[in-house]
């Protein structure tokens, strides 16, 4: 079999994986909304076994909600393809995501320092998605700095286009997690679905960019994004 017909079955399957994922979540919505109101039908009234229905109502609850969680992450890692790019400002990108983390930031004792180049040239870019993956990569290094610390936000010029490095202080990772961070569903959360990283690649990958990660247990993490600058937007 030669290479693109391999390609042509990835993509079929990748399409059939997104249709049996949108199928799956519209069944277990209704569960989920049945469940709901059965905890509330059950606490009108008071027999010998209520606690114990109320529990398996509340697990059948947390596993539902579970699941739409996968299926959501799964659907944004699955669709990722043809975005439409536009001129614009990284640093904006930025701004915009340490705006949404900033009382999180007061909250945890976590100090954000900016160093953001103000000659940064444009980029092509989704904003939507862009800031997605900047979400989760921001909100990685803030769980992994439990009892506080600094969180470096750097953007500037490289001879090949525009980087982006996010730096924090907090517990790091061991080279074992470090080297299969990126792959699907790979956690070391407890209930995380394993897509939140592959899909902040997968973003930054549609976008022409490369994202690389160092990392030291009990020092901390480096992200490093790096985005090509087409010479018509420079």
């Amino acid at each position: 079999m030669d290479e693109s017909e391999l390609v042509k079955q990835f993509h079929e399957l990748a399409e059939l994986a997104g249709s049996l994922a949108h199928e799956i979540k519209n069944p277990l919505s209704v569960i989920h909304m049945n469940a709901d109101l059965l905890s509330e039908e059950l606490s009108d009234f008071d027999w010998p076994g209520r606690r114990r229905a109320e529990a398996k109502v509340d697990m059948i609850r947390q596993q539902c909600q579970r699941m739409e969680h996968l299926l959501r992450d799964f659907l944004r890692y699955a669709g990722m393809r043809d975005l439409e790019m536009t001129p614009g400002d990284l640093n904006e990108q930025v701004d915009t995501v340490l705006r949404l983390y900033q009382a999180q930031a007061d909250k945890s004792n976590i100090d954000v320092l900016r160093y953001l180049d103000t000659d940064l040239p444009s980029i092509l870019l989704h904003s939507d998605s862009l800031q997605g993956a900047l979400i989760n990569l921001v909100k990685n290094a803030f769980e992994s700095m439990e009892d506080g610390g600094e969180f470096v936000v750097r953007t500037y010029t490289t001879p090949r286009g525009v980087a982006l490095d996010l730096i924090d202080t907090g517990c790091g990772m061991d080279d074992g997690t470090a080297i299969h961070m990126f792959e699907p569903f790979y956690s070391t959360k407890n209930g995380g679905s394993g897509l939140g990283l592959p899909t902040a690649r997968k973003i930054i990958e549609a976008h022409g960019g490369r994202i690389s990660v160092q990392s030291e247990m009990g020092r901390g993490t480096k992200f490093m994004l790096e985005f090509p600058t087409p010479a018509r937007i420079s």
